[in-house]
């Protein structure tokens, strides 16, 4: 075995497009963690002949987190030079030589994903980050550009090696882009054709195109126009460009025609253990390399960590050479991320590849052949064991989930190392080799999993069936011991201990690790009769003769037992902390007792060696407990976590510390020989080499293992002082997991905890076991979130469990930052200066006056001292002494209770003069007068809880009074809520209620009511009105309504809830009437609600709102057909402005008529479909009655009023009713009438009469039926509103214009219209006014006249001179009451007249015939004299007499204004003489005649004939 150090490095980082690079010359370089490992390659590695040239030479530190790209500056003369990206958002220019930092900079704001050194500029680094930010960084002249590009994640980037201005690069969504810096980072070709992450992107080595013969391929993707290319570019001689994507295939590109050339796509390769499933998405990372001397050759990575060689020339074969085709198990076993080409001293062509099983492996580019491989560990290297029968076979445990046995004596291969993962899953924290068994090794890990390997074999281990419940922290071969419970002849002759970290120490039995683990502290406990609690085990060691165990204790004790009972003969009491490490002497040392030497290490940083040959051979009846140590060896300045002794020297040993170094001690001597300070972390574990004496392994928590010599280090001891801060900085400057300093003492914080607790992160991204094949147990987990590159913290952290950069990630930043801050908070409390000084504060003294009168002059204090003396020893009362005392009152200390009574009374009343009455009352306290303490502090106002919580010591009374007393300072104080409670203390319940009530704390006044009184008690009821009627005054109705409710008062909170009128405020007051069983109020909030929804046009909660009852379905229907008449006038744009209204979805039927469509819908969703269902509803909706309508009536109102009627006609007619249906439709008409929309009764004429009312008259039978006046009635008005529409389409230029028409006669009273008429008149009657006939067709004269002929007929209707009678008589009766009306009026003005003045007043006659000048003008056209009041009686009895003779047939119904009719047919005859026959017009005039003697008609009577 060859003297020479060795490194077990970290496993290079994982997911990076560029993370390893290579210089002719054989140096390599891989980023690991956060840090550049470098390796020497070739002759210059000076290895020893045989062995594979290659050796780790240094590592680049610099980096806070973990690395993401590394490149060598590939210039000859600089090959001493490269960069380095990492997540620390800095970019790192290095001397490699030096391993020094030349300079940095930190320019990028986001996580840098790709890095790059110009092969063609000396002196520029290209990084580019996941936003898509690209900086370009010249070295020499320390000058910066920024670009972006795309606002998309760059995944790698690559500059020409022909032109010095390209570059490159590959997003993660596919696109390929190639820029020209120099002309600030424009796109000069944009590549698209892959449809996923870009992982590598590889110029041809030649320039031109002429190197390969490939055509463009025919299903290559269209040719896509890109930037500017002038013709002086470079670009336009062209190159090739490969890359490879995540979607399986490589593409080779053509820069002079900016697209595709060629396509591979990577085949599926049988391998060991089966074939790969090409419909199941396997984890693949497809990097290139495009040989220097070979161009028409290209190196990609496959599915399973195979590389293959493509022949290009032959592209329609892809053709492709597996590397190390012909020998097994040479490939790498997972993904591939990284390939170097480098070139060797002597010429040799080789390939570097990087991969996800963690090795690094060399392959001879001549016959694709791996040269070697270095192995790397991807955890904390937590356990070493060499193998006692296999010599030279250490074993690590690593914190990845493998096993790794590395046979250190290999001749050929100085990394000789298998992996064992099967069935571990978790770190490996234990190990131990079977002292005879050949390849038989125990492992335990951080699970609690203890384990058999057999490591000649390939078969999964055989795992205990009986777990710790925490991680493993020993493993030891010993005898066993009774408990197995087996005969004599099957007990194996070496049984396993492993010691947990919940303190256990179990027994497995090797041939049956199915039955259960004995657990020996029941055996210690009956074999010496301990009664006690066992302490908790931390380490277990078994001497070398297989006699003695020892057992190490959390309290920092160790235990000595005997065989075969464990009987304890010895306990050691040196520690005084966790014990982590127990090492018994070797037996083959030149003098015997050395092999009784046991050495310890615990979490202090002492290690202590006992000579225990005394003990053990005296054998001691009962335990020997030692407190003095054989030997101490001091020097370090951490915990110690692992001891080994040297098995070729008597009494040296080497010790492992938390302080990163490892030391080799003479313990003979107590004498420190050599340091080692290789590591950068903590170190773990330690051993020594079984074959060379000057060799030592260690493994830290740095990912290393190293091999070093106990002769080549400088140092002789852990270093001290500065040196050991230096070395803690060294070992900060890589971001360690937060330890976890101190745990509660029931659990074990040593060592072994931290190791596996301690790093979070780690345990994070080791979870995943190692693969064969590309395949692991928990890779399906992986493969659901399959891993981004690390181009961000987030996905760094989440994508990789096994990432093997623990500690390098952002979040871990994070961490040790807000534990930093925790320890800071921790060490700044007890220095607060507020409290120091609040304890440093002197309290007030209870007595001042009399310390003072102690700490006057001399005299006087011996003059106190005879005083006292007198008064204590004179035999009777003296005066002289009683003065004495009154002038000394302080001495009543000293004397009897009166005098201490006065000296109370003069401190008291002291205190009070200087305002600190709780002294006082402490000083009533001690006197023990507590009523009269009360009293004074009660008169004072100055009571406190503490006083009268001391009350009840006075008797009950006194504390009633007390409290009583409190409540009344409390409530001066404003405290009434505290005075309550403290009456509630005496269970004056009724007087806390009431106070808080008469004090408006309602809230509270109710929660003491409900809590102390009785449910039924009239008090809580009389609260709840009380705060309801408060409530409701001030608009908090919500809360208001739930007092009522609480007082059961359900009527008024459905009131108060509707006070507000909004539509919410009334469906929930109408939903709770509703549940309390209120249906008549709950049907009218219904109602009001609806009503509300209507203004809005909310017609789907209209129908909700009026679902909430039963009885509301008549007014259903009534909402319903007001829904489809609005939706109907809406569709014909007569609404007030279109809009979006929330329509029902009811079924609309547009074919049949409007009265069709609302039976239909009635039948499908109110389910009407018999008479009597109909009977009934029309007997709900007749109980309703609404008021007349008026010029005023608002429109929403109106329509619903109408529509109330008109559901009665509907359902009337539905029920075979057609006399109510009449009347109905009827009323409907009157009341559009009566408000004066025209429009609306039109509407109304044709929705339900399209077809005139002559089919109504054989529905109504009789001529003599009562309901023929109703029906005449209703007949006459629809005529009258044709009689308009036909004269008004006379002067518009269609019939059709009605519609534009009624929209400005919307909304006119018949007075109104009567007006329009007078003012209209003259134009209409001058014929060259109004010619509508020259704009007229002939097809509209003849339309019009056929209208005429039917207008002719059907006024004859209209002229009726008994309706014209009694409607001149109703005018005169109008008119004589509205004279009568304005006589009062202006009589009670000149009474007030009168009233005001001194005299009387001479203008009273004027003013009486001025006053009756108005009304006599209304009934005597242009006379002045005044009407009389008889004359006016003597009218309105004629008026009333004329009314009273017209048969009642008459009177009933309400009919269209005769005299109007008579107006506007007369107008039509002037404009159309043959439209109105000659003999109507006489009817007309003779009309107007005789009933039209009120002015309004003799004006427009006379304006048609003068």
């Amino acid at each position: 075995m060859g003297q020479e150090p060795r490194t077990l490095p970290p496993s290079p980082n994982w997911y990076c497009s560029r993370c390893s690079d290579a210089v002719p010359g054989g140096l390599f370089g891989f980023a690991a963690r956060t840090s550049v490992f470098l390796v020497r390659v070739g002759p210059g590695a000076d290895t020893i002949p045989g062995t594979p040239p290659f050796r780790v030479i240094g590592e680049l530190v610099g980096h806070t987190e973990k690395v993401s790209g590394f490149t060598f500056c590939h210039h000859p003369d600089q090959y001493n030079l490269c960069a380095t990206s990492s997540d620390d958002g800095t970019v790192k220019i290095w001397e490699v030589e030096a391993k020094t930092v030349v300079t940095e900079h930190a320019l990028h704001q986001h996580t840098i994903s790709a890095l790059h050194w110009s092969p063609r500029v000396k002196d520029l680094i290209v990084s580019g980050d996941e936003k898509g930010v690209v900086f370009c960084y010249w070295l020499n002249r320390n000058d910066s550009q920024h670009l972006f590009i795309e606002p998309r994640t760059i995944f790698c980037l690559t500059c020409s090696p022909h032109h010095e201005d390209l570059v490159a690069i590959g997003y993660k969504d596919g696109i390929v882009v190639i820029i020209d810096i120099s002309k600030k980072g424009e796109v000069m070709h944009r590549l698209r054709g892959h449809d996923d992450e870009i992982h590598s992107i590889a110029w041809c080595p030649l320039s031109g195109e002429d190197c390969l013969s490939i055509n463009q391929e025919e299903n290559s993707e269209p040719e896509i126009p890109n930037g500017k290319v002038t013709a002086q570019t470079p670009v336009t001689k062209g190159c090739y460009l490969a890359t490879g994507s995540k979607d399986q295939t490589i593409r080779i590109w053509s820069c002079s025609r900016g697209r595709g050339v060629m396509t591979l796509k990577l085949p599926f390769l049988k391998r060991r253990g089966g074939g790969v499933d090409p419909t199941v998405k396997e984890r693949l990372w497809l990097t290139l390399h495009w040989p220097k001397d070979q161009p028409t050759q290209l190196v990609s990575s496959c599915f399973g960590g195979e590389l293959l060689l493509w022949d290009l020339t032959q592209s329609w074969r892809r053709k492709y050479t597996l590397f190390s085709g012909s020998s097994e198990g040479q490939n790498h076993s997972r993904i591939v991320f990284n390939l170097c080409p480098l070139q060797t001293e002597e010429d040799k062509q080789l390939l570097l590849s990087i991969s996800m099983d963690r090795d690094v492996k060399c392959w001879d580019m001549a016959t694709l052949e791996c040269c070697w491989t270095l192995p790397s560990l991807g955890g904390f290297a937590y356990s070493l064991a060499f193998s006692p029968v296999d010599t030279g076979c250490l074993a690590i445990g690593v914190g990845d989930g493998m096993i790794r046995v590395w046979n250190t004596l290999s001749i050929k291969n100085n990394y000789d190392v298998k992996n064992f993962w099967q069935g571990v899953k978790s770190k490996v924290t234990a190990l131990c080799w079977h002292p005879t068994k050949e390849g038989c090794l125990a492992f335990g890990t951080d699970d609690g999993k203890v384990g058999l390997y057999d490591t000649y074999s390939n078969k999964p281990p055989q795992i205990s069936s009986t777990y710790h419940k925490k991680t493993v922290y020993s493993l030891a071969w010993g005898p066993p011991v009774p408990a197995m419970a087996l005969g004599e002849g099957d007990r194996p002759s070496l049984t396993l201990y492993s010691c947990g970290g919940e303190g256990i120490v179990l027994q497995h039995n090797p041939w049956k690790l199915s039955g259960e683990a004995f657990d020996i502290n029941k055996l210690i406990r009956d074999t010496n009769s301990i009664k006690y609690k066992l302490p908790v085990h931390t380490e277990i060691s078994w001497k070398a003769d297989g006699k003695i165990m020892a057992l190490g204790n959390e309290d920092g004790s160790i235990e000595i037992f005997k065989v075969p009972n464990l009987k304890l003969i010895c306990t050691i009491q040196q520690h005084h902390k966790l014990v982590n490490t127990i090492s018994w002497h070797h037996e083959h040392g030149s003098q015997p007792e050395l092999s009784y030497l046991m050495a310890s290490g615990s979490n202090n940083a002492v290690i202590y060696v006992h000579n225990l040959q005394t003990v053990i051979e005296s054998n001691p009846e009962s335990p020997v407990t030692i407190t003095e140590p054989y030997r101490t060896l001091s020097g370090h300045t951490a915990k110690i976590t692992s001891l080994a002794w040297s098995p070729h020297h008597d009494g040296r040993l080497v010790s492992a510390s938390y302080d990163g170094t490892a030391q080799v001690w003479d313990t003979l001597q107590e004498e420190p020989l050599c340091n080692f300070r290789g590591h950068r972390g903590r170190l773990l574990c330690v051993a020594w080499s079984p074959l060379d004496p000057d060799c030592i392994y260690s493994g830290a928590d740095d990912f290393c293992v190293y091999k070093w010599l106990t002769s080549m280090q400088e140092h002789s001891r852990p270093p001290q002082g500065k040196k050991s801060i230096e070395l803690e900085k060294k070992r900060l400057s890589q971001p360690k997991p937060k330890p976890k300093k101190k745990k509660k003492p029931t659990l074990r914080v040593p060592v072994k905890q931290e190791l596996c607790d301690g790093n979070e992160e780690e345990s994070v991204k080791e979870s995943l076991g190692p693969v064969e094949n590309g395949v692991s147990d928990q890779e399906t987990e992986e493969e659901a979130r399959e891993p981004e590159p690390p181009c961000g913290i987030t996905s760094a952290v989440s994508k990789e469990p096994i990432i093997c950069t623990p500690a390098a990630l952002g979040f871990e930043k994070s961490k040790s930052t807000i534990n930093n801050k925790v320890t800071l908070l921790k060490k700044d409390v007890p220095k607060e200066k507020p409290e120091a000084l609040i304890k440093k504060r002197k309290a007030r003294s209870m007595l001042p006056l009399s310390t003072s009168l102690d700490h006057r002059s001399k005299e006087e204090l011996h003059q106190d001292c005879l005083v006292l003396a007198t008064a204590k020893h004179s035999k009777g009362p003296n005066e002289d002494v009683s003065t004495d005392l009154e002038e000394r009152f302080h001495l009543g200390l000293f004397t009897d209770r009166a005098t201490l009574y006065r000296m109370i009374e003069v401190e008291g009343k002291s205190h009070l003069e200087n305002g600190h009455p709780e002294l006082f009352h402490q000083l009533m306290l001690w006197k023990g007068d507590l009523k009269g303490v009360l009293q004074a502090a009660a008169e004072r106002g100055e009571l406190t809880d503490s006083l009268v919580a001391m009350a009840p010591v006075a008797g009950y009374h006194v504390w009633v009074w007390a409290v009583e007393a409190f409540a009344k300072q409390l409530c001066f104080q404003d405290q009434y809520v505290k005075a309550a409670s403290h009456l509630l203390s005496i269970h004056k319940v009724y007087e806390a209620v009431e106070l808080l009530k008469s004090n408006h704390f309602y809230r509270e006044a109710i929660a003491i009511a409900k809590a102390r009184l009785r449910p039924e008690d009239p008090i809580i009821k009389d609260l709840y009105l009380s705060w309801g009627a408060i409530l409701e005054k001030d608009g908090h109705y919500a809360l208001a309504a739930k007092c009522y409710l609480g007082a059961t008062s359900a009527y008024d909170a459905a009131k108060v809830l509707a006070k507000k009128g909004d539509a919410a405020s009334l469906r929930t007051a109408a939903e709770l009437a509703s549940i309390v069983g209120e249906n008549e109020l709950s049907a009218s909030l219904a109602l009001r609600c609806a009503q509300e929804l209507l203004l809005a046009r909310n017609w789907v909660g209209a129908q909700e709102a009026l679902q909430l009852h039963t009885s509301l379905k008549g007014q259903r229907l009534v909402f319903c057909l007001l829904e489809l008449l609005s939706k109907h006038l809406e569709e014909k744009q007569l609404s007030e402005g279109k809009s979006s209204f929330s329509y029902n979805a009811w079924p609309a039927d547009s074919e049949g008529s409007f009265v069709e469509r609302v039976t239909a819908v009635w039948k499908s969703t109110f389910s009407l479909d018999s008479p009597e269902q109909y009977q009934a509803a029309f007997q709900q909706l007749q109980k309703i009655k609404y008021p007349s309508a008026t010029s005023n009536t608002p429109s929403k109102q109106l329509l619903l009023h109408i529509c109330h009627d008109l559901t009665l006609a509907v359902l009337s007619q539905e029920a075979g009713s057609w006399d109510a249906a009449v009347e109905g439709l009827l009323r409907a008409v009157i009341r559009s009438y009566d408000s004066g929309n025209f429009t609306i009764m039109q509407e109304v004429h044709s929705a339900f009469l399209p077809q005139g009312c002559d089919h109504l008259r054989g529905k109504l039978g009789d001529h003599q039926s009562p309901t023929t006046p109703a029906f005449k009635s209703l007949k006459a008005f629809f005529i009258y509103g044709r009689l308009y529409e036909f004269w008004w389409s006379l002067s518009g230029p269609c019939p059709e214009s009605s519609v534009w028409v009624r929209a400005a006669h919307r909304s006119k009273t018949s007075t109104e219209q009567s007006q329009e008429v007078d003012s209209v008149s003259p134009e209409e009657t001058d014929p060259k006014a109004s010619q509508p006939e020259p704009s007229r067709t002939p097809e509209l004269d003849v339309r019009l006249i056929e209208e005429g002929e039917q207008m002719q007929n059907a006024c004859k209707e209209l002229l009726s001179e008994k309706h014209a009678d009694l409607q001149n008589a109703q005018r005169t009766v109008a008119e004589v009451q509205e004279t009568l009306g304005e006589m009062i009026r202006q009589h009670q003005k000149s009474q007030l007249c009168k009233s005001t003045a001194n005299g009387p007043d001479k203008n009273e006659p004027e003013q009486e015939g001025e006053s009756l000048s108005h009304p006599q003008n209304q009934c005597k056209e242009e006379k002045n004299e005044p009407v009389s009041l008889p004359e006016l009686t003597k009218r309105l009895t004629e008026a009333n007499e004329r009314i009273a003779k017209l048969p009642e047939s008459i009177k009933t119904w309400p009919f269209p204004d005769v005299l109007e009719c008579c107006l506007i047919l007369l107008h039509v005859g002037s404009q159309c003489p043959s439209f109105v026959t000659q003999e109507m017009q006489q009817q007309a005039q003779e009309l107007l005649q005789k009933y039209g003697n009120t002015k309004v008609y003799k004006r427009h009577y006379q304006t048609l004939y003068t």
